[in-house]
């Protein structure tokens, strides 16, 4: 008997092992999300974050109030602690920790300080007296306010020579424009709080930062003359594309003259546009929208020498909305900057504004997201990414070729799958330039792969493309077919290049093209095509009459009242917009079977839909939404499911739709909801039908 179970303890010992190897990895097994408990009554919606010599890290809040927070790696009792340093401030969204070179200057200089960016000034902060909280409240540089809610302000961020960066939101009374003199600008600050006007042409630049080389980077979000998240290199003079800014460019100081009559509103890529527009500054990296992120924040540069993985000198972005991090690969060609994004970690507990490196090369990450929806359902928080010591099997970059790319692995290939061709797929696209908010993907085209170069040392695959790449474009490149030389897949098979120029170069030759199925870009294409012809059918489709059965109408919008409505609708439902990513009405009422008019207001600073589906269905149609990927923006991100009843189209800000529907018959509660990707756990209200 004993040996009997001996053998069985044993047998169940192997297959335990045999079923933990045989385990997809995820991220959470390279690296770990450590959370940082919070004191009940602290609301830390973190706006910047500073880290301080002794290990100690100071957290600012939305709610205006700086946090010295002790023992943030939790060790011994793992238990940190708060110290309120200041309250009183007006949204700061920057904390920079400085030491004082006036230390104790007649004894009223203490030897440290932090600057932080309130809405309308940056604000020095000292504690003169040693109790480590601030007793004085010291203005460092002021601007002016128009007391529009979407003045946000950033920074700073320290410069190689010792001044500082801020930036500042555009106002939002339309499309950018702004009352408010130096919105949509970088501005440059000395030591001594002297301003020189740097860049414009930003929108919503939250996230910014200098590299060790002092390259000045910024992140941009999806709005008005911004196609889809972008990351841009920012040089003195430079105009990073939205006109708003333009308004001030008279200024004395000025670094450019460029007008905002000067730019032109034609849906032209981006890059095509630079050519005749002077200082237009094209982005470094596109993240596409919703396939990479929804809007991006902070940067950071890898410089932990190795403690945070394999990926050193390279760039790590977050995303507000998806609160996850994307990594970023940069390279120069022809003297500017281009390069891959790459999904990283996702899953932390509220959206990303803010990420700084600790002591040991973890990465704390501070999060809010009232009023910005995110898919991390906490309001607020601060967390630590920590590497394991694993090395993920990861494309660690991308690098132009003269005759397609070259991926550069984490760890050797198995050189059988990642010498196929059939292992990889080549995708361009690119956005429009427009005054418009937002874009949809314009002129998506599959590349066919003519043959593929695998590196002696297993480490590198030469992608060959049989006809030319296109310039201005991003490119989608997949290796979902390659494997490890230990059998692992690739953990994020996709990475998203944006080739602003060819790398020269000798080129490769490959006899003959292979054989290589791309038309998965061009069959996705026609299905949203076919699928946004369905859904803009219009009164000239199906006549629609008064509802005697459950069954669904054959056109989900129809936005022209229908022939045979001679009297009129029996309801007419008005719905709006609330910021916070609200509907203005949480609950409508409609008699079961009656004839709808159905008129959505945005009158919002970004996209929206309103989608009736349902019941107790939203989140499902949501997530479905996050998944359309390159069909989504021609799609208005309403999939093809049954259980989308009716639906506006995606709406620009400030404008609106009305759509024509009779109610369903079965009486309950049905939902409407915004399926934008990221807005649908927020954007949700209850259609009450009744007898």
């Amino acid at each position: 008997m004993k040996k009997i179970l001996a053998f069985s303890l044993t047998s169940l010992l192997v297959s335990s092992l045999a079923l933990a190897q045989t385990k997809p990895l995820t991220e959470e097994d390279y690296y770990r999300i450590i959370t940082l408990p919070v004191p009940e009554g602290v609301s830390l919606e973190v706006g910047g974050l500073a880290p301080l010599p002794d290990g100690r890290l100071a957290a600012s809040t939305r709610r205006g109030e700086v946090w010295l927070i002790s023992n943030p790696y939790m060790q011994g009792s793992r238990v940190p602690t708060f110290k309120r340093f200041a309250y009183g401030l007006h949204e700061p969204l920057g904390l920079l920790y400085r030491s004082n070179k006036n230390a104790n200057a007649g004894g009223k200089e203490p030897g440290w300080y932090f600057l932080c960016t309130q809405r309308g000034e940056v604000t020095k902060l000292m504690d003169t007296d040693g109790d480590e909280e601030a007793d004085e409240y010291r203005s460092f540089y002021k601007w002016p306010l128009s007391g529009n809610y979407h003045e946000y302000s950033y920074g700073p961020v320290l410069l190689p020579d010792g001044d500082m960066v801020i930036t500042l939101n555009l106002g939002w009374i339309g499309y950018g424009a702004s009352l408010a003199k130096w919105r949509g600008w970088m501005l440059k600050l000395n030591d001594k709080g002297e301003m020189t006007p740097w860049a414009t042409g930003l929108r919503s630049p939250a996230g910014f930062n200098v590299l060790r080389d002092g390259s000045i980077f910024y992140t941009e979000n999806q709005g008005d003359w911004v196609g889809s998240g972008r990351m841009t290199h920012l040089t003195k003079g430079a105009f990073a594309g939205n006109v708003g800014g333009l308004r001030w460019s008279g200024e004395p100081g000025s670094p450019l003259t460029l007008k905002p009559q000067d730019v032109p509103s034609t849906g032209k890529p981006m890059h095509e546009v630079a050519k005749s527009v002077p200082n237009l500054k094209v982005p470094a990296i596109w993240f596409p929208h919703t396939l990479m992120g929804i809007s991006t924040s902070d940067i950071q540069e890898d410089t932990t020498s190795g403690a945070f993985g394999p990926f050193t000198g390279q760039l790590f972005v977050g995303d507000q909305g998806h609160s996850k991090i994307m990594r970023v690969a940069l390279e120069k060609v022809n003297g500017e900057w281009q390069g891959a994004c790459f999904p990283f970690r996702e899953g932390f507990q509220s959206g990303i504004l803010r990420m700084v490196w600790g002591v040991d090369g973890s990465m704390f990450v501070g999060m809010t997201n009232r009023g910005w929806a995110s898919t991390g359902k906490a309001p607020f928080g601060i967390q630590r990414l920590v590497w394991t010591g694993k090395t993920p099997f990861e494309m660690k970059t991308i690098r132009s070729m003269p005759d397609g790319f070259e991926i550069e692995f984490t760890t050797p290939v198995d050189r059988k799958t990642a010498e196929s061709p059939d292992s990889y797929s080549l995708n361009s696209f690119t956005y429009k330039y427009h005054r418009s908010y937002g874009s949809p993907i314009e002129s998506a085209k599959a590349v066919p792969i003519r043959g593929v170069v695998v590196s002696a040392d297993g480490l590198k695959a030469r992608i060959v493309a049989d006809t030319l790449l296109r310039e201005g474009y991003i490119h989608e490149v997949k290796a979902e077919g390659v494997r490890s030389a230990g059998g692992l897949p690739v953990l994020h098979p996709t990475g998203y290049y944006t080739l602003n120029a060819i790398a020269p170069g000798e080129k490769l030759t490959i006899a003959s093209a292979r054989k290589h199925d791309h038309s998965a870009m061009n069959a996705m294409a026609s299905t949203a095509d076919a699928g946004s012809t369905e859904r803009g059918a219009k009164s000239k489709a199906t006549p629609v009459g008064r509802a005697t059965t459950g069954k669904p109408q054959a056109a989900k919008r129809i936005t022209e009242q229908p022939a045979d409505w001679t009297s009129g609708p029996d309801q007419t439902i008005s719905l709006s917009t609330r910021p916070g990513l609200k509907f203005d009405r949480e609950k409508v009422e409609v008699k079961a079977g009656s004839r709808v008019k159905w008129v959505f207001n945005n009158n919002d600073d970004m996209l929206h839909n309103c989608v009736i589906v349902k019941p107790a269905t939203a989140n499902k149609v949501g997530n479905d939404a996050m998944k359309l990927n390159l069909n989504g923006p021609k799609m208005q991100y309403v999939p093809n499911a049954p259980e989308v009843l009716y639906h506006t189209n995606l709406l620009q800000p400030e404008t609106a739709e009305a759509i024509y529907f009779v109610a369903p018959t079965e009486p309950g509660e049905y939902q409407y909801v915004c399926t934008f990707p990221g807005h649908h756990t927020l954007m949700q209200g209850i259609l009450k039908v009744v007898k």
